[in-house]
Parts: structure tokens; sequence; C-alpha cells
């Protein structure tokens, strides 16, 4: 039952054995050979010594002195019973001190899964943090201990999305039910109060089907697969500030293009909305009599697409937190906006493999660029 719980560890062992063993073998017939090949070349045996006659009245003479064997003399299979019971000893020893050794070998291992396995949603903040020097256990560890960070980094910001999207959707329920309740406690309403009411809720409907289809469009940028057709990026910027000519005189604005020709690999519904949400940006958040500035270029290896507009001072610490899900420079709501546009914009540039930079601009406003690579890998 041991045994079963540690399947890894005995390989190792039995493979440390069959090592050592076959390599205790090959020696075994290499002194072999040797053996055979001295027995072959040994010298035959000496003849026998006359026996000399003794003379009267005298001593024997003395016999020769023995002739030592030469080395390698003897039965070749006796000399090989002592190293097959060697052999047999050292096998049970390898199997010994490879259960040991894999044993220390696989203690890391056998330590970080334990903390693994006590890892979950609620304390993934912790770390495997192995002691010891740099080994490859060691690197496995740290790579381990770095995909935990960037899992807890994803489920904090998943919490924070959930709590954002929760307080949004909340905001928009609570003056509804307000509407709702208005006519019903008011004795003295009447038809014209029920229709301001009706014409109000049919507004907040409306961003609130907005803000559904912002999330859905967010989600699908994030984890959806992105066609892979060609988008002339300049043909589509034109589109988009054609359909928003309206605005950007209702509002003021000047609007200052440099289209060069450009196509890029992509999704084209998916960048219509990347170039949608930038220009909407540049305009709603804008200064009276501002300008909108709308580029495409060609740069070395790609395109890059820049939006640029005035408006406010923006802090440079505040820049990254624009691109966050429901995050606003001011955090009140104005003329529908949830703070979307900008991340929608972030999640569209990681499917297409675009390259997102944003600056605030000194006199006050802000400069995003998108660098569109030439080929998508």
């Amino acid at each position: 039952m041991r045994l079963r719980q540690h399947p890894l560890r005995l390989r190792l062992t039995v493979l440390y054995c069959l090592v050592s063993v076959a390599s205790s073998t090959v020696l075994l017939i290499i002194m072999w050979a040797l053996a055979r090949g001295l027995d072959r070349g040994a010298p035959p045996a000496p003849p026998p010594v006359p026996r000399l006659p003794v003379p009267p009245g005298g001593r024997p003479p003395l016999p020769p002195p023995p002739v030592a064997p030469l080395p390698g003399g003897g039965p070749t299979a006796e000399r090989l019973v002592e190293p097959l019971i060697a052999l047999a000893i050292m096998a049970v020893l390898s199997l010994l001190l490879g259960w040991f050794i894999a044993g220390r070998v696989l203690r890391p291992v056998l330590t970080m899964t334990g903390r693994l396995r006590r890892i979950s949603d609620r304390n993934v903040h912790e770390r495997l943090a192995l002691p010891g020097p740099r080994t490859e256990l060691k690197d496995l560890a740290d790579t381990v201990d770095g995909l935990l960070a960037r899992l807890a980094d994803a489920l904090d910001a998943h919490k924070r999305f959930v709590a954002n999207a929760a307080h949004e959707m909340r905001t928009p329920l609570t003056v509804e039910r307000a509407l709702l309740e208005e006519p019903l406690i008011d004795p003295d309403a009447g038809l014209e109060s029920f229709r301001s009411n009706f014409e109000r809720l049919l507004a907040i409907s409306d961003q609130r089907g907005h803000l559904l289809e912002s999330l859905l469009t967010l989600a699908t940028s994030e984890h959806g697969p992105v066609a892979d057709e060609v988008v002339d990026l300049a043909a589509l910027a034109e589109l988009t500030l054609r359909e928003r000519a309206p605005e950007v005189e209702r509002y003021g604005l000047r609007l200052q293009t440099s289209l060069r020709p450009a196509r890029v690999p992509g999704d084209q519904m998916l960048l219509g909305r990347l170039l949608v949400n930038l220009c909407d940006n540049a305009i709603h958040h804008n200064t009276p009599g501002g300008t909108v500035e709308v580029g495409v270029r060609r740069d070395a290896g790609g395109v890059v697409l820049s939006v640029a507009n005035d408006g406010e001072i923006i802090p440079v610490g505040e820049v990254d937190r624009l691109f966050e899900p429901f995050q606003r420079l001011h955090r009140t709501a104005d003329a529908g906006h949830h703070g979307l546009g900008l991340s929608i914009v972030r999640a569209i540039a990681r499917a297409h493999e675009a390259t997102l930079t944003a600056r605030p601009r000194p006199r006050g406003g802000l400069v995003v660029e998108v660098a569109f690579p030439a080929t998508r890998t």
C-alpha cells in the first residue's frame, strides 16, 4: 500500500538499482574475460623433479623450492562465485540506497504538492517560497509562485469587476423603483405624471441595455476568438468620423485627421467598436471649442492608430486607471457613460496583439495610440 502511494519514488528506486546492477554486471563480465585470458596465456606445468640418490651416511638433498602459481590459475567458474555473491549484495544495497535517495530528491516536490493542495480562492495569496539554492525544483517553485500571483491578480480584478457591475446595475434599479412608486404614492398623479415617468424609465432601460451590450463586448473581446480578415483601418476611421460628425458639430469641436491607407489583420466589427469608443471618449471628454485628432499611419513593422483630444488635465498616475472597467476620472457617471469604453479598447487591442499606450497632454486631454503588428501570430 505504501509503494502505491509513491509511484514516482518507486520508479526512481528501480531505475537507480538497474543502473547500479547493470554497471556491476559489466564490470563482472570484464573481470571474467580478463581471467579467461590469463588462463589461456598461462605456461605449461613444470616437469616433475627427479629424485636424487641419497649418499651413504649423508643427508638427503633438499627439495627444490615450490613454484608459486601464476595469477589467474584455477577454474574460472570457481573464481566467479564470490563476485556473483557481491553482485547480489550490491543489488539489495542499491534498492535501499535508491529508495533513500529518491525520497530526498522528491521531498521538495511533496512539500510543494502539500502546499498547493491547501491553496484555494480564500488563501490564493499564499506562496510556496521554496528555500534553498537555485535548482530546477527551485525554478519550478518560483514559476508556480508567479502563476499564483497572476491568478490572485485576476481573481481580485474579477471581484472588483463584479462589485462595480453590481453597483452600476443597482443604481438604475433604484431609480426605476422610485419612478414606479412616485405616482402610486401621489394620489393626485395624472396622465402627464405617468407619461413623464415612463419616458424616464425608457431612458434608463436604454442605458441599462447599453451597459449590458458593453459588458458582452468586453467579455467577447477578452475571451472570444478574433476573425482573421484584412481590415482597411483608414476607411473604417473615416466611416466612424462621418457618423459622429453631428456630435462634433453640436459640441463645437474641431476635427483634424491624417488618415493614410493601411490594412491590418483582425475582426472588422471589433476594430470598428475600438474606433467608436476612442472617438466617443475624445468627443465627450473634451472642452468647448477643443480639437479631436485622429490619425492612421504606417510605422516600422506595423500600423499605428492615434486618437487625441483636448480636455481637463489628467494626472499621469490616473491614466492606467482609466483603462480599468467602471473607472472614470470623476466617479459620477454622466450622459449614460459607465466607464467601460477604454477598458473595451484595451481588451480589443489585446485580442489583436496590438500595443496600447496612452499619455496625458500637458495642456489637458489624452493621446491614445494603438500599434498593430503587420501580421498576427
